[in-house]
């Protein structure tokens, strides 16, 4: 289901009764953070969170802030207009299924296929919605379009989709600068706003392949932010490219449109494979892209808000953070590029898109989840022996990864751990436990009753180098740690098992089914 913008999203999620309006002024100075949190650690992940009046420096911004709005399995569902993640996860699989590849790269390859099978590639229009107001800062350019009104999200419009009201929000008569956007600062300590859902848009210089990417930006002023793109990421090796030329590097961030777009830019894609094609695919519509007005590069038509720039590789480091991070620790400065604005457009009716992460949970444990979920069929192609993969909130995705195998013969979970470590994302992960087909592993209890059941921690332990998480704090060098496999397996005679294996206690089937019909349950 293709959603028109970020307005037409939250209307979506206002008629099916997942969202919670905000209606008195509430700073985006911690406040926003505080109430979000809250809703978060609700069961299921509570509901979307509308904020009418945002205050920022205590002013009320024009644009309403939405957070929290795929922080549930159901909005997940919804986001793709499915009952669920697991019946679009179905029909990936199902295509896929149709040639099964030989080889990884035949894989990856068959992934961009199965995408295009129902929707053509993105394509470029001439003018888009996301240009309706145009702020340039360069120098040589002279417009400057003043801020428009914009208009509430009335309950009318929540119902029917139109009827818009007049808003109450006081409007400022000053252009959209990084200081006067609804920006964040989530958490006390936080080195200042940060811009937590951003869809960064970069260019590897050598093949022209795009890659839109999330990472955190923190804002320095009015013209300049950090640029958090991490050492393993692709954005930071396209910029490594720039660096080495010394020429400057063209990028845009977009926020809001449809929210198949921060989910694509957040998903475990290969290198070089568009995530624009992945949200074509899960919306059911090709992705519409405009030209930027400053930089050679293109940004969705439908997008609420853009900010074009650029990062100068003969400019030094500059320090980012403190930041609140989804470890539930702070990450702690560190030296990345800076970003300088040339230029600010948005929807004349935009809604700022925004999230937080903390202590889990919180949104981002069901964004991850699903793409677990989703590229669970290219596992298996892969590793036709795995059964399923959970990623539990409480090793914040990369630290502690549940897989389940159909195992038949000695040494396979072994097998299972060093493909996943050679996996993407998956090289991150600190703790990896494999169980058998029979181990439901989004049920931590479970997972946790076979480890300490069926494991003797020497033999069935492996310690493993590699990279790591830059935001894990743990490791001894920034980027660099060790790894924990754990084998939870029923043993084989050829794993050094020399004993018989016991049966697990299971009540027998017809008098469990002979209890049930005479009592319930």
């Amino acid at each position: 289901m293709a959603f028109d913008s970020f307005r037409d999203w939250i209307n979506h999620l206002d008629r099916s009764g997942e969202l919670k309006r905000i209606r008195e002024p509430l700073a985006t100075e911690l406040e926003i953070t505080a109430l979000a949190n809250h809703e978060m650690k609700q069961p299921q992940g509570g509901k979307a969170l509308l904020i009418e009046q945002p205050t920022v420096a205590g002013q009320v911004s024009p644009f309403p802030v939405a957070i929290n709005t795929l922080g549930s399995w159901r909005r997940m569902a919804l986001s793709m207009g499915a009952n669920s993640v697991e019946e679009v996860a179905a029909e990936l699989g199902a295509l896929m299924k149709a040639k099964p590849p030989t080889s990884m790269r035949e894989a990856l390859r068959l992934l961009g296929t199965a995408f295009e099978l129902r929707h053509a590639r993105p394509k470029m229009v001439k003018e888009g919605a996301c240009q309706e107001v145009i702020q340039i800062f360069d120098p040589r350019e002279t417009r400057a379009t003043p801020w428009p009104s914009a208009p509430e999200i009335t309950e009318g419009d929540a119902r029917s989709g139109s009827g818009r009201g007049a808003t109450s929000n006081p409007i400022s008569s000053d252009p959209p600068t990084l200081l006067n956007l609804p920006i964040l600062k989530c958490w006390p300590l936080d080195g200042g706003r940060f811009v937590t859902l951003p869809c960064v848009v970069t260019k590897d210089p050598d093949t022209g392949e795009r890659n839109v990417g999330m990472y955190r930006i923190q804002i320095y002023d009015d013209r300049t932010t950090g640029m958090h793109w991490q050492l393993q990421k692709v954005g930071a090796r396209h910029g490594r490219r720039y660096y080495e030329t010394g020429t400057r590097m063209p990028v845009a961030i977009f926020l809001g449109g449809d929210p198949m777009f921060p989910f694509a830019a957040t998903a475990p894609l290969p290198d070089g494979l568009d995530e624009f094609l992945l949200a074509g695919y899960l919306r059911k519509k090709s992705v519409e892209l405009v030209k930027c007005r400053t930089v050679d590069l293109e940004v969705p038509a439908n997008a609420d808000f853009v900010i074009e720039g650029y990062v100068d590789p003969k400019e030094p480091l500059r320090d980012e953070g403190p930041f609140g991070d989804h470890t539930g620790f702070y990450t702690l400065p560190e030296p990345y590029p800076v970003f300088h604005v040339t230029a600010i457009t948005h929807r004349r009716d935009a809604v700022y898109p925004a999230t937080i992460v903390g202590l889990p949970p919180m949104e981002d444990f069901y964004m991850g989840g699903a793409s677990v979920k989703l590229f669970l069929p290219v596992f298996r192609m892969n590793f036709p022996e795995i059964v399923d993969i959970a990623l539990p909130a409480e090793g914040v995705f990369h630290n502690l990864v549940f897989v389940s195998i159909k195992k038949t013969y000695p040494m396979q979970a072994y097998k299972i751990m060093h493909g996943l470590w050679g996996m993407g994302q998956m090289m991150f992960t600190k703790y990896l436990i494999v169980v058998d087909d029979d181990v439901d592993v989004h049920n931590t209890s479970e997972v946790l009753f076979r480890l300490c059941s069926n494991t003797d921690p020497q033999r069935d332990a492996i310690f493993t180098k590699g990279p790591a998480d830059v935001l894990d704090h743990a490791t001894s060098e920034i980027a660099m740690g060790t790894k924990l496999g754990i084998d939870a397996t029923r043993k084989l005679p050829g794993e050094g098992f020399k004993r018989r294996w016991p049966p697990i206690i299971r009540m027998d089937a017809t008098v469990e089914a002979k209890i049930r019909s005479l009592y319930g349950g």
